[in-house]
């Protein structure tokens, strides 16, 4: 099983707002939907409220505290290392700040999107040792006067 995490992060590692992607690049949710269709995903409540729905083509599980929270179409979990340990195939986590910040020390890929930009925010991805990990250039894109790419962070 290999566990992988997909974010789009700014030059200071922001992600979000209120609970909100900061950036509208309809391209990266595309890229978001190709890398994780046809998986599982692994998300925090907020992150899933964010979305506000099932993600299709995808086996979506939920992290929360709250032990009588129920979603249809969705495996709910307390506990992430449960979570992990319940599945056997490849995983995408898709966040949010505090399952990244979990996460962040075990998993074997890092599907970014660095974004060229700084902005408020009040969620922010984990600070990584970038020394540690192989970086691939996937592409580099220029949309809504946004300027980003797309890079896979492999463990070394």
């Amino acid at each position: 099983m290999s566990i992988s995490i997909i974010a789009a992060i700014g030059q200071n590692r922001e992600l979000g707002i209120n609970n909100q992607l900061i950036w509208n690049i309809p391209s990266d949710l595309k890229f978001f939907r190709k890398i994780t269709s046809g998986h599982t995903v692994i998300m925090g409540r907020k992150t899933f409220e964010s979305i506000g729905k099932v993600l299709p083509k995808r086996r979506n599980i939920v992290i929360t505290r709250n032990k009588n929270l129920q979603i249809e179409g969705v495996e709910i979990f307390n506990d992430i290392n449960q979570a992990l340990d319940f599945c056997k195939e490849d995983v995408f986590i898709i966040g949010g700040q505090m399952i990244y910040t979990q996460l962040i020390d075990i998993v074997d890929k890092l599907y970014l999107t660095e974004i060229e930009e700084t902005c408020n925010a009040d969620a922010y991805f984990p600070y990584f040792n970038k020394n540690n990990w192989n970086k691939k250039i996937l592409s580099s894109n220029f949309e809504n006067n946004i300027f980003y790419t797309h890079v896979l962070y492999t463990r070394k």
